[in-house]
C-alpha cells in the first residue's frame, strides 16, 4: 500500500512538471502550450472539459488539476525570466525556442497520423504552411508596428488562448510580427493588470466561443486538422529564425549550440514522456 501511494504521488509530481512545461509553451516564443499538450496526452480530455464544462467539472478537474497547477508555475515563473533573456540574448534565446520545436516536430508528426493520413491531409499540410507564410511575410514586408491597448491586450487574449486549443498555433507568431510580444510579456512578468485583465477577458471569450468548435473539427475531421496544424509550426517556425545572427562566425557557433542544445531537450522531454506514458 505504501508503494501505491508513493507512486500515486510521484505521478501527481510529474504532472505538474509536465504542465509547468505547458506553461512554458504558452510564453515562449513560437512554442504552442496546446502542442505539448498534445504530446503529454491531455490535450483531449482539456478540449472535453473546455467544451462542457458543467457536464464534465466532477470528471475531468482531478484530471488536469496537477496540470493546472504546473501551468500557473510555469506561466508565471518563466515570464519575468524570459523577457530578461529577450532583451539581452534575443538571438540565442530564440534559436533555443527553435531547436526544441524542431525537437518536437517529429512527436507532433506522429500524433497528426494517429488515425490515419489521406491526401487531404497532405493538401492541409501545404495550405496551413503557405497561409501563415503569406501572412507573416506580409506584415514583415508592411512593417506592421502596433501601440499597445485595451483592444490589443484583448487581441493579446484571444491568441493566447487559441495557442492551447488550437495545438501549433502560437500567440507569439501574431504577436511578435506586431511588436506586442515583448511589451505582453513584460505586463506579465511585472503584473501589469491594466494589460492582465483585458488579456484574461479575451482569453476566456476565446475559450467559451472556440472550444466546442475546436473540439468537434478534431472529432471529425482530426487527420487534416491535425496536418494543418503541422503545416502552421514549420511555418512559424522558419519565419522567427535570426538568419542575421548567423552572419559571423561566433554567432554561427554559438546560435548552433543552442539549437542542437534545443532539439535534444526537446527530444529527451519526449523519451521521458514516452516511458512515463507505457506505465500509466
Amino acid at each position: 500500500m505504501k508503494q501505491e501511494n508513493k507512486f500515486s504521488l510521484w505521478k501527481f509530481l510529474f504532472k505538474i512538471f509536465q504542465g509547468a512545461f505547458v506553461g512554458l509553451g504558452a510564453v515562449l516564443p513560437g512554442i504552442s502550450g496546446g502542442v505539448l499538450c498534445v504530446i503529454f496526452g491531455i490535450y483531449k480530455t482539456i478540449m472535453e472539459f473546455l467544451a462542457d464544462p458543467f457536464k464534465k467539472f466532477k470528471t475531468h478537474v482531478p484530471k488536469l488539476l496537477p496540470y493546472g497547477i504546473g501551468v500557473i508555475v510555469g506561466f508565471l515563473g518563466i515570464a519575468k525570466l524570459l523577457a530578461f533573456l529577450l532583451e539581452t540574448y534575443e538571438a540565442q534565446s530564440v534559436c533555443v525556442f527553435i531547436g526544441l520545436i524542431a525537437g518536437m516536430l517529429p512527436s507532433l508528426f506522429r500524433e497528426a497520423g494517429e488515425k490515419g493520413r489521406s491526401t487531404g491531409s497532405y493538401i492541409s499540410l501545404v495550405v496551413g504552411m503557405a497561409a501563415i507564410f503569406a501572412l507573416l511575410i506580409t506584415l514583415k514586408v508592411l512593417n506592421v508596428t502596433i501601440a499597445g491597448n485595451v483592444f490589443w491586450w484583448l487581441f493579446s487574449g484571444f491568441c493566447l488562448a487559441l495557442s492551447v486549443i488550437a495545438p501549433g498555433m502560437s500567440f507569439s507568431t501574431l504577436l511578435m510580427p506586431l511588436g506586442l510580444y515583448q511589451p505582453f510579456v513584460d505586463g506579465i512578468s511585472s503584473f501589469d493588470f491594466s494589460i492582465l485583465i483585458p488579456a484574461g477577458i479575451g482569453a476566456l471569450a476565446t475559450v467559451v466561443l472556440f472550444a466546442k468548435a475546436v473540439n468537434m473539427l478534431f472529432d471529425k475531421h482530426y487527420s487534416v486538422a491535425f496536418h494543418a496544424i503541422v503545416g502552421v509550426v514549420i511555418a512559424a517556425t522558419v519565419m522567427i529564425i535570426p538568419f542575421g545572427s548567423f552572419l559571423t562566425l561566433t554567432g554561427a557557433i554559438v546560435n548552433t549550440v543552442c539549437l542542437v542544445c534545443g532539439v535534444a531537450a526537446a527530444l529527451a522531454l519526449d523519451k521521458f514522456n514516452s516511458k512515463f506514458a507505457d506505465k500509466k
